[in-house]
């Protein structure tokens, strides 16, 4: 796992919980540049549990963002974990398409 990652996944997450409610959760951590809710707010889809990835402008806020894991946020305990970001480069290779 690369530990110089800016991005971390939060599962666990409430069907109710809005995007605009993670982006004050974890703006208090550190500079946000980058926020998705899967799925999003505007899906017409039944969920019992949400997945969110923030991007971290810092590195170091991946780290203190750790600290919410177990954390309860509207009804559900939160997970939080760093995630491995992709290279560009190889997200976008001719081998991944299709």
């Amino acid at each position: 796992m690369n530990s110089n990652t800016h991005v971390i996944q939060v599962t666990n997450v409430s069907p109710s919980t809005t995007s605009e409610q993670m982006r004050t959760l974890f703006g208090f951590l550190g500079n946000i540049e980058e926020l998705k809710l899967f799925p999003p707010d505007d899906s017409p889809l039944p969920v019992t549990s949400r997945v969110c990835f923030v991007k971290f402008l810092e590195s170091e806020s991946v780290g203190v963002s750790q600290h919410l894991t177990n954390t309860v946020f509207v009804d559900r305990a939160l997970i939080v974990v760093p995630f491995a970001e992709v290279d560009k480069s190889f997200a976008e290779s001719p081998f991944l398409a299709g």
